[in-house]
Protein backbone atom coordinates (compact mmCIF):
# COMPACT_ATOMS: atom_id res chain seq x y z
CA UNK A 1 0.00 0.00 0.00
CA UNK A 2 1.65 3.60 -1.23
CA UNK A 3 0.13 6.69 0.05
CA UNK A 4 -1.62 9.36 -1.72
CA UNK A 5 2.00 11.54 -2.73
CA UNK A 6 3.68 8.32 -3.96
CA UNK A 7 1.05 7.72 -6.07
CA UNK A 8 1.25 11.38 -7.64
CA UNK A 9 4.66 10.75 -8.45
CA UNK A 10 4.43 6.83 -9.54
CA UNK A 11 0.82 7.98 -11.43
CA UNK A 12 2.42 9.38 -14.42
CA UNK A 13 4.62 6.35 -15.47
CA UNK A 14 2.94 4.70 -18.47
CA UNK A 15 1.81 1.02 -18.14
CA UNK A 16 0.34 1.85 -14.84
CA UNK A 17 -1.89 -0.64 -13.83
CA UNK A 18 -3.73 -0.51 -10.49
CA UNK A 19 -3.32 1.52 -7.65
CA UNK A 20 -4.71 1.61 -4.20
CA UNK A 21 -7.98 3.57 -3.44
CA UNK A 22 -7.32 7.14 -2.83
CA UNK A 23 -11.60 8.15 -1.46
CA UNK A 24 -11.72 11.74 -0.30
CA UNK A 25 -10.55 12.74 2.98
CA UNK A 26 -11.28 15.60 4.75
CA UNK A 27 -8.37 16.90 4.53
CA UNK A 28 -7.55 16.78 1.06
CA UNK A 29 -9.98 17.45 -2.15
CA UNK A 30 -8.37 15.16 -5.37
CA UNK A 31 -8.50 15.92 -8.51
CA UNK A 32 -7.74 13.42 -11.49
CA UNK A 33 -5.84 14.15 -14.76
CA UNK A 34 -5.07 11.93 -17.97
CA UNK A 35 -2.87 13.66 -20.10
CA UNK A 36 -0.10 13.28 -22.31
CA UNK A 37 3.35 13.13 -20.52
CA UNK A 38 5.21 10.80 -23.47
CA UNK A 39 5.31 10.88 -26.62
CA UNK A 40 5.10 14.15 -29.23
CA UNK A 41 2.81 15.67 -27.45
CA UNK A 42 4.26 15.34 -23.64
CA UNK A 43 5.14 19.37 -23.45
CA UNK A 44 1.44 19.99 -23.37
CA UNK A 45 0.57 17.80 -20.89
CA UNK A 46 3.97 18.37 -18.86
CA UNK A 47 3.60 22.21 -19.04
CA UNK A 48 -0.08 22.42 -18.14
CA UNK A 49 0.10 20.59 -15.21
CA UNK A 50 3.11 22.62 -14.03
CA UNK A 51 1.04 25.33 -14.36
CA UNK A 52 -1.58 23.80 -11.91
CA UNK A 53 0.37 22.66 -9.69
CA UNK A 54 2.12 25.76 -9.32
CA UNK A 55 -1.52 27.44 -8.18
CA UNK A 56 -2.21 24.23 -6.07
CA UNK A 57 1.19 24.45 -4.33
CA UNK A 58 0.82 28.35 -3.79
CA UNK A 59 -2.85 27.42 -2.38
CA UNK A 60 -1.81 24.46 -0.06
CA UNK A 61 0.71 26.60 1.63
CA UNK A 62 -1.80 29.22 2.63
CA UNK A 63 -4.00 26.67 3.95
CA UNK A 64 -5.80 25.51 0.77
CA UNK A 65 -9.67 25.82 0.29
CA UNK A 66 -11.37 25.67 3.99
CA UNK A 67 -8.63 24.12 5.24
CA UNK A 68 -8.18 21.05 2.68
CA UNK A 69 -5.23 20.52 0.34
CA UNK A 70 -5.90 20.30 -3.75
CA UNK A 71 -3.99 17.39 -5.00
CA UNK A 72 -3.82 16.13 -8.54
CA UNK A 73 -3.64 12.52 -9.11
CA UNK A 74 -2.26 12.42 -13.09
CA UNK A 75 -1.53 9.03 -15.20
CA UNK A 76 -0.22 9.43 -19.16
CA UNK A 77 -1.82 8.75 -21.87
CA UNK A 78 0.20 9.58 -24.23
CA UNK A 79 -2.26 11.75 -26.22
CA UNK A 80 -3.81 8.14 -27.02
CA UNK A 81 -7.79 8.13 -26.75
CA UNK A 82 -7.80 4.37 -25.69
CA UNK A 83 -5.32 4.82 -23.05
CA UNK A 84 -6.79 8.01 -21.87
CA UNK A 85 -10.41 5.75 -21.81
CA UNK A 86 -8.26 3.51 -19.14
CA UNK A 87 -7.35 6.06 -16.89
CA UNK A 88 -10.79 7.98 -16.79
CA UNK A 89 -12.19 4.94 -15.52
CA UNK A 90 -9.54 4.32 -13.04
CA UNK A 91 -9.71 7.99 -11.68
CA UNK A 92 -13.50 7.34 -11.33
CA UNK A 93 -13.09 4.14 -9.65
CA UNK A 94 -10.92 5.74 -7.08
CA UNK A 95 -13.43 8.34 -6.57
CA UNK A 96 -11.42 11.69 -7.21
CA UNK A 97 -13.57 14.23 -6.90
CA UNK A 98 -13.36 15.93 -10.26
CA UNK A 99 -11.34 15.33 -13.67
CA UNK A 100 -9.54 18.15 -14.49
CA UNK A 101 -7.03 19.69 -17.18
CA UNK A 102 -7.03 16.94 -19.68
CA UNK A 103 -5.30 17.36 -22.57
CA UNK A 104 -6.59 16.90 -26.17
CA UNK A 105 -9.77 16.53 -28.52
CA UNK A 106 -9.43 12.84 -28.99
CA UNK A 107 -8.81 11.86 -25.48
CA UNK A 108 -11.34 14.37 -23.90
CA UNK A 109 -13.93 12.83 -26.58
CA UNK A 110 -12.98 9.19 -25.45
CA UNK A 111 -13.02 10.13 -21.37
CA UNK A 112 -16.26 12.87 -21.11
CA UNK A 113 -18.87 10.38 -21.91
CA UNK A 114 -17.13 8.19 -18.89
CA UNK A 115 -17.43 11.20 -16.48
CA UNK A 116 -20.76 12.13 -17.89
CA UNK A 117 -21.98 8.50 -16.85
CA UNK A 118 -20.20 8.58 -13.62
CA UNK A 119 -21.39 12.07 -12.86
CA UNK A 120 -18.10 13.51 -12.73
CA UNK A 121 -17.27 17.29 -12.78
CA UNK A 122 -14.93 17.31 -16.40
CA UNK A 123 -12.94 20.59 -16.13
CA UNK A 124 -10.58 22.59 -18.29
CA UNK A 125 -10.07 20.52 -20.87
CA UNK A 126 -7.34 21.62 -23.19
CA UNK A 127 -9.25 21.73 -26.37
CA UNK A 128 -11.21 24.43 -28.12
CA UNK A 129 -13.52 21.64 -29.80
CA UNK A 130 -16.94 22.05 -30.64
CA UNK A 131 -18.04 18.94 -30.37
CA UNK A 132 -17.01 19.00 -26.39
CA UNK A 133 -19.20 22.21 -25.77
CA UNK A 134 -22.27 22.09 -27.90
CA UNK A 135 -25.22 20.75 -26.61
CA UNK A 136 -24.16 21.59 -23.04
CA UNK A 137 -23.50 18.92 -20.88
CA UNK A 138 -23.82 19.19 -17.19
CA UNK A 139 -20.69 17.54 -16.21
CA UNK A 140 -18.37 19.58 -18.92
CA UNK A 141 -16.45 23.54 -18.08
CA UNK A 142 -14.18 25.06 -20.64
CA UNK A 143 -12.33 27.55 -19.62
CA UNK A 144 -10.57 28.51 -22.75
CA UNK A 145 -12.02 29.79 -26.26
CA UNK A 146 -13.31 27.25 -29.32
CA UNK A 147 -10.84 26.39 -32.34
CA UNK A 148 -13.93 28.14 -34.24
CA UNK A 149 -12.68 31.22 -32.27
CA UNK A 150 -9.07 30.68 -32.84
CA UNK A 151 -9.90 30.10 -37.03
CA UNK A 152 -12.65 32.86 -37.39
CA UNK A 153 -9.18 35.38 -35.86
CA UNK A 154 -6.60 33.63 -38.18
CA UNK A 155 -8.98 34.13 -41.57
CA UNK A 156 -10.22 37.56 -40.07
CA UNK A 157 -6.31 38.83 -40.16
CA UNK A 158 -5.53 37.07 -42.96
CA UNK A 159 -8.85 38.64 -45.15
CA UNK A 160 -7.65 41.95 -43.39
CA UNK A 161 -3.85 41.78 -45.08
CA UNK A 162 -5.50 40.44 -48.62
CA UNK A 163 -4.84 36.96 -48.48
CA UNK A 164 -7.20 34.72 -50.10
CA UNK A 165 -5.65 31.35 -50.58
CA UNK A 166 -5.13 29.68 -47.89
CA UNK A 167 -4.42 25.66 -47.28
CA UNK A 168 -5.02 23.48 -44.10
CA UNK A 169 -2.84 21.04 -42.85
CA UNK A 170 -4.60 18.94 -40.14
CA UNK A 171 -4.07 16.03 -38.22
CA UNK A 172 -6.51 13.12 -38.97
CA UNK A 173 -8.54 12.52 -35.74
CA UNK A 174 -11.25 14.98 -34.10
CA UNK A 175 -8.61 17.60 -33.08
CA UNK A 176 -7.55 17.96 -36.81
CA UNK A 177 -11.53 17.81 -37.96
CA UNK A 178 -12.59 20.44 -35.38
CA UNK A 179 -10.14 22.84 -36.56
CA UNK A 180 -10.49 21.82 -40.43
CA UNK A 181 -14.37 22.44 -39.57
CA UNK A 182 -13.71 26.03 -37.97
CA UNK A 183 -11.50 27.49 -40.57
CA UNK A 184 -13.67 26.07 -43.51
CA UNK A 185 -16.76 28.01 -42.01
CA UNK A 186 -14.54 30.86 -41.20
CA UNK A 187 -13.53 31.06 -44.83
CA UNK A 188 -16.91 30.21 -46.03
CA UNK A 189 -18.69 33.46 -44.04
CA UNK A 190 -16.05 35.32 -46.87
CA UNK A 191 -17.29 33.20 -49.82
CA UNK A 192 -14.30 31.16 -49.40
CA UNK A 193 -13.07 27.62 -48.95
CA UNK A 194 -9.51 25.77 -48.53
CA UNK A 195 -7.51 26.00 -51.75
CA UNK A 196 -5.91 22.53 -50.28
CA UNK A 197 -6.18 20.45 -47.16
CA UNK A 198 -3.56 17.32 -46.30
CA UNK A 199 -3.26 15.42 -43.46
CA UNK A 200 -0.72 13.63 -40.55
CA UNK A 201 -1.68 10.85 -38.16
CA UNK A 202 -1.43 11.48 -34.78
CA UNK A 203 1.83 11.41 -32.90
CA UNK A 204 3.69 10.86 -36.22
CA UNK A 205 5.63 13.45 -38.36
CA UNK A 206 5.52 11.62 -41.14
CA UNK A 207 4.48 15.01 -43.14
CA UNK A 208 5.85 14.51 -46.93
CA UNK A 209 2.65 13.67 -48.51
CA UNK A 210 0.93 16.52 -46.62
CA UNK A 211 4.02 18.80 -48.01
CA UNK A 212 3.72 17.91 -51.40
CA UNK A 213 -0.67 18.17 -51.70
CA UNK A 214 -0.51 21.68 -50.47
CA UNK A 215 2.92 23.23 -52.14
CA UNK A 216 1.40 21.69 -55.71
CA UNK A 217 -0.94 25.05 -55.44
CA UNK A 218 1.35 27.46 -53.57
CA UNK A 219 -0.78 29.07 -51.36
CA UNK A 220 -0.63 32.27 -49.44
CA UNK A 221 -1.04 30.94 -46.32
CA UNK A 222 -0.94 27.84 -44.31
CA UNK A 223 -3.30 26.85 -41.12
CA UNK A 224 -1.91 24.22 -39.38
CA UNK A 225 -4.17 21.91 -36.99
CA UNK A 226 -1.64 19.87 -34.96
CA UNK A 227 0.62 19.29 -32.27
CA UNK A 228 4.14 20.92 -32.35
CA UNK A 229 6.43 18.11 -33.43
CA UNK A 230 4.14 17.22 -36.47
CA UNK A 231 4.09 20.86 -37.59
CA UNK A 232 7.21 21.97 -36.79
CA UNK A 233 8.37 18.87 -39.20
CA UNK A 234 5.67 19.80 -42.14
CA UNK A 235 7.34 24.14 -41.74
CA UNK A 236 10.89 22.77 -42.49
CA UNK A 237 9.57 20.06 -45.15
CA UNK A 238 7.35 22.74 -46.82
CA UNK A 239 10.05 25.36 -46.63
CA UNK A 240 12.69 23.21 -48.29
CA UNK A 241 10.69 22.40 -50.82
CA UNK A 242 10.20 25.88 -51.58
CA UNK A 243 7.00 27.02 -50.21
CA UNK A 244 7.60 30.85 -49.18
CA UNK A 245 4.27 31.42 -47.58
CA UNK A 246 2.95 31.94 -44.00
CA UNK A 247 2.18 29.76 -41.12
CA UNK A 248 -0.84 29.67 -38.92
CA UNK A 249 -1.51 27.34 -35.81
CA UNK A 250 -4.00 27.50 -33.56
CA UNK A 251 -3.01 27.26 -29.48
CA UNK A 252 -3.26 23.68 -28.89
CA UNK A 253 0.07 23.39 -31.14
CA UNK A 254 2.26 24.80 -27.77
CA UNK A 255 3.63 27.73 -28.80
CA UNK A 256 6.72 27.38 -26.81
CA UNK A 257 7.27 24.03 -27.66
CA UNK A 258 7.42 24.92 -30.99
CA UNK A 259 9.68 27.50 -30.75
CA UNK A 260 12.15 25.45 -29.19
CA UNK A 261 10.94 22.48 -31.87
CA UNK A 262 11.54 25.88 -34.76
CA UNK A 263 14.78 27.53 -33.51
CA UNK A 264 15.78 30.16 -35.61
CA UNK A 265 13.66 28.24 -38.37
CA UNK A 266 10.44 29.76 -36.31
CA UNK A 267 10.63 33.22 -36.75
CA UNK A 268 7.36 34.85 -38.76
CA UNK A 269 5.56 31.49 -37.47
CA UNK A 270 2.10 32.96 -36.02
CA UNK A 271 0.00 31.15 -33.38
CA UNK A 272 -3.01 32.12 -31.78
CA UNK A 273 -3.92 32.40 -28.16
CA UNK A 274 -6.70 31.93 -25.95
CA UNK A 275 -4.85 32.97 -22.49
CA UNK A 276 -3.29 36.37 -21.76
CA UNK A 277 0.36 36.44 -22.48
CA UNK A 278 2.45 35.08 -19.57
CA UNK A 279 5.38 37.22 -21.06
CA UNK A 280 4.75 41.05 -20.11
CA UNK A 281 3.16 42.31 -16.73
CA UNK A 282 -0.18 43.92 -19.42
CA UNK A 283 -2.73 41.90 -17.41
CA UNK A 284 -3.01 41.16 -13.35
CA UNK A 285 -2.96 37.22 -14.04
CA UNK A 286 0.42 38.15 -15.85
CA UNK A 287 2.02 39.77 -13.18
CA UNK A 288 0.37 37.50 -10.78
CA UNK A 289 1.75 33.99 -12.72
CA UNK A 290 5.08 35.74 -13.50
CA UNK A 291 5.88 36.33 -9.72
CA UNK A 292 4.85 32.75 -8.66
CA UNK A 293 7.01 31.43 -11.46
CA UNK A 294 9.72 33.11 -10.48
CA UNK A 295 9.29 32.48 -6.84
CA UNK A 296 9.48 28.21 -7.35
CA UNK A 297 13.05 29.28 -8.09
CA UNK A 298 13.28 27.68 -11.86
CA UNK A 299 10.81 25.10 -10.89
CA UNK A 300 8.19 26.07 -13.70
CA UNK A 301 8.92 27.92 -17.13
CA UNK A 302 6.62 30.53 -17.83
CA UNK A 303 4.52 29.87 -21.09
CA UNK A 304 1.24 29.76 -22.51
CA UNK A 305 0.85 26.25 -21.49
CA UNK A 306 2.06 26.23 -18.12
CA UNK A 307 -0.57 29.92 -17.95
CA UNK A 308 -3.22 28.35 -19.13
CA UNK A 309 -2.77 25.28 -16.32
CA UNK A 310 -2.27 28.44 -13.95
CA UNK A 311 -5.82 29.63 -14.84
CA UNK A 312 -7.29 26.59 -14.64
CA UNK A 313 -6.70 25.87 -11.04
CA UNK A 314 -7.61 29.45 -10.27
CA UNK A 315 -10.96 28.84 -11.75
CA UNK A 316 -11.75 25.83 -10.30
CA UNK A 317 -10.33 27.15 -6.93
CA UNK A 318 -12.75 30.05 -7.11
CA UNK A 319 -15.74 27.43 -7.49
CA UNK A 320 -14.52 25.01 -4.62
CA UNK A 321 -14.42 28.13 -2.45
CA UNK A 322 -18.13 29.39 -3.50
CA UNK A 323 -18.99 25.51 -2.98
CA UNK A 324 -17.84 25.89 0.70
CA UNK A 325 -17.28 22.03 1.08
CA UNK A 326 -21.44 21.28 0.70
CA UNK A 327 -23.08 19.60 -1.85
CA UNK A 328 -20.55 17.11 -2.85
CA UNK A 329 -19.83 17.29 -6.83
CA UNK A 330 -23.58 19.12 -7.58
CA UNK A 331 -22.56 22.02 -5.08
CA UNK A 332 -19.25 22.42 -7.48
CA UNK A 333 -21.34 22.62 -10.66
CA UNK A 334 -23.44 24.98 -9.46
CA UNK A 335 -21.05 26.60 -7.45
CA UNK A 336 -18.80 26.94 -10.79
CA UNK A 337 -22.02 27.92 -12.73
CA UNK A 338 -22.49 31.20 -10.19
CA UNK A 339 -19.08 32.53 -11.76
CA UNK A 340 -20.78 35.17 -13.43
CA UNK A 341 -18.79 37.90 -15.46
CA UNK A 342 -15.63 37.52 -13.04
CA UNK A 343 -12.06 38.99 -13.89
CA UNK A 344 -9.74 36.75 -12.90
CA UNK A 345 -6.69 39.24 -13.02
CA UNK A 346 -7.97 41.18 -16.38
CA UNK A 347 -9.10 37.49 -17.78
CA UNK A 348 -12.97 37.40 -18.02
CA UNK A 349 -14.89 34.16 -17.00
CA UNK A 350 -18.47 33.88 -17.70
CA UNK A 351 -20.39 30.53 -16.56
CA UNK A 352 -24.37 30.45 -15.75
CA UNK A 353 -26.40 27.16 -16.19
CA UNK A 354 -26.77 28.01 -19.73
CA UNK A 355 -23.24 28.65 -20.58
CA UNK A 356 -20.25 26.40 -19.34
CA UNK A 357 -17.72 27.91 -22.10
CA UNK A 358 -16.39 30.77 -19.75
CA UNK A 359 -14.33 32.85 -22.34
CA UNK A 360 -13.88 33.93 -26.08
CA UNK A 361 -10.81 35.69 -25.66
CA UNK A 362 -8.48 35.08 -28.21
CA UNK A 363 -5.45 37.04 -29.48
CA UNK A 364 -2.30 36.37 -31.76
CA UNK A 365 1.04 36.33 -31.75
CA UNK A 366 4.23 35.50 -33.44
CA UNK A 367 7.39 33.30 -33.01
CA UNK A 368 10.88 35.61 -32.89
CA UNK A 369 13.12 32.83 -34.09
CA UNK A 370 15.21 33.21 -30.96
CA UNK A 371 12.75 30.91 -28.81
CA UNK A 372 10.82 33.93 -27.86
CA UNK A 373 7.02 34.73 -28.33
CA UNK A 374 5.35 38.69 -29.64
CA UNK A 375 2.29 39.42 -28.82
Amino acid sequence: MINRRQFSIVAGVAGLTGFPAVHAQSDRIVLGQSAAFTGPAAQLGIQFHAGAKLYFDQLNAQGGVGGRSVEILKLDDGYEPDRCAENTNKLIDEDVFALFGYIGTPTSIAALPLATKARVPFIAPFTGAMALRTPLNRYAFHVRASYNDETALIVRQLHNVGITRVAVFYQNDAYGKAGLDGATLALAALNLKPVAVATVERNSVDVAKAVQTINAVMPEAVIQISAYKSCAAYIRAARKAGYGGGFYNVSFVGTQALADELGKEGAGVVVSQVMPTPYNNVKGISREFAETVRKSNGAVNANFSSMEGYVAAKVLTEGLRRASGKGGREGLISALESISHQSFGGFNVNFSRTEHVASSFVELSMLTGDGRVRT
